[in-house]
């Protein structure tokens, strides 16, 4: 995250109000863009979009964006990871003039995956009417071409243009989807949504190509990364597996809705969960500044000074450092994140009368806003194994996660609708709790690992 770290670690040493505030919208707008844009724009369509189609053709173009958010997120999940990394080495070998290749080579495996997939999905199971279908695969393709895409976010250093390409792409696609929605019905709120995402994709590829004005090269260079990093790409297809799993189980309780062919969904617990989601966004932004200033600046001093043949005593005093930033971080986080927990299920019942849900959903929203808090400090916990490259204990945690979600789910989705979400809650907690046992054990043990557990002239 070389860009976002450049930037908020520049923002916070100018030590004054307007650079902390600058610092914290521009990690909201990193971490949680995509989604906290797609989320609203969602919701602004499902508001006005009852007056435009029917009850029916608006629950088809949900159920279309839904389906394509989750399913692309999985199937470029692997491809995610490993090019992030082969960009992250770049950035430190200063090679970046890989980058314009590599960002044209996973477009085009991301698109030619979408194709092999979707299209038949599409095609042959979806049911839809030809126009609709066409816009949901033209909609999946720029989906997953903004997941491939926004491997370059946290590096690019421009981070306004990022956030105006955000917002301006959504309110595009509001406004695209209601005046064709109007126009020719569901299909055409699909391709003015799409219009919107179009905006977002090639805004930001503009972006990358500014960013990094080199000759297109070794497009598929990164393609070796495969080999060397397949726990990483693991990990990416896990970790998404592990957080939809719970929503494509409740799809098929007894209260789902066949909505088209075989697309079913189970609105009820997917709005629930969603707006629950949104909860964590404040935690996230924390998250991230803590993580790209404090901490980092601690993590770059302890492998700094070993590479400069540091004594033992610097050494210990910069794991001291290291320690002691995770410790304030964490707390910062459990409190803030604890808090806006404890208001949401305490205001649960006017937060989902406001949202427009229904009040069965509130036992469903509270469960998904605790389950959210331990997911947060999963992520936590994932991130801190990963910047110390501990990728077999992050594909273990992630794969726990991924059975504990799904069997939880499973299992209590059999006793009846007072149970929906709980199975979510308690997958976190526990998925949390491992990950938090193995971030303590590596952090304490932080020397050896890069002594003699991660260095490759020992092994």
């Amino acid at each position: 995250m070389a860009g976002i770290g450049f930037a908020l670690r520049k923002l916070a040493r100018r030590d004054d109000l307007l650079g902390i505030l600058q610092g914290y919208a521009h990690s909201a707008f990193i971490t949680s863009g995509p989604w906290m844009f797609t989320i609203l724009a969602l919701a602004a369509i499902n508001l006005i979009g009852g007056d435009l189609v029917g009850a029916e053709e608006l629950r088809r173009f949900r159920v279309v964006i839904i389906y394509n958010f989750c399913f692309s997120a999985v199937l470029t999940g692997p491809l995610v990871m490993v090019a992030t990394r082969y960009l992250a080495d770049a950035i430190y070998a200063r090679q970046v003039d890989v980058a314009p290749g590599m960002l044209l080579a996973t477009l085009g495996l991301s698109y030619g995956a979408s194709m092999l997939t979707a299209g038949p999905f599409y095609l042959l199971f979806s049911g839809l009417p030809v126009a609709m279908m066409a816009g949901g695969l033209v909609n999946f393709l720029l989906v997953g071409g903004i997941w491939v895409v926004s491997i370059f976010l946290s590096a690019l250093k421009d981070y306004v243009a990022v956030t105006v390409a955000f917002a301006a792409g959504m309110a595009i696609g509001l406004v695209a989807a209601a005046v064709l929605g109007a126009w020719t019905g569901p299909a055409g709120m699909v391709f003015g949504f799409s219009l919107g995402l179009a905006v977002i994709q090639f805004g930001l590829i503009a972006r990358v190509f500014a960013e990094y004005p080199y000759r297109v090269s070794r497009l598929f260079a990164f393609l070796d990364y495969f080999r060397r990093y397949w726990d990483l790409a693991l990990i990416g297809l896990t970790a998404n597996l592990a957080v939809w799993s719970d929503k494509w189980i409740m799809w098929f309780c007894p209260e789902r809705e066949v909505v088209s062919g075989a697309m079913v969904i189970y609105s009820a617990y997917d709005s629930a969960m969603f707006v629950a989601y949104l909860t964590i966004l404040p935690a996230l932004t924390l998250f991230t500044v803590n993580i790209e200033t404090r901490f980092f600046e601690r993590y770059q001093a302890f492998y700094r000074d070993i590479q400069s043949h540091a004594t033992y005593d610097q050494i210990a005093r910069n794991h001291r450092d290291i320690v002691a930033a995770l410790m304030e971080s964490a707390r910062n986080l459990i409190i803030l994140q604890g808090a806006v927990s404890a208001v949401s299920i305490f205001l649960a019942p006017g937060i989902v009368g406001a949202l427009g849900l229904q009040y069965q959903q509130i036992g469903m929203f509270r469960f998904g806003a605790l389950g959210a808090f331990f997911q947060v400090l999963f992520l936590f916990c994932t991130v801190i194994l990963a910047y110390f490259d501990l990728r077999r204990r992050n594909l273990a945690v992630q794969v726990l996660y991924l059975f504990l979600n799904a069997g939880f789910t499973l299992a209590f989705s059999d006793l009846g609708f007072a149970w929906y979400g709980y199975g979510y809650f308690l997958a976190s907690l526990i998925a949390f709790a491992v990950a938090y046992l193995m971030v303590a054990d590596a952090v304490r043990r932080l020397p050896y690992f890069a002594f003699v557990a991660n260095n490759p002239s020992v092994r």
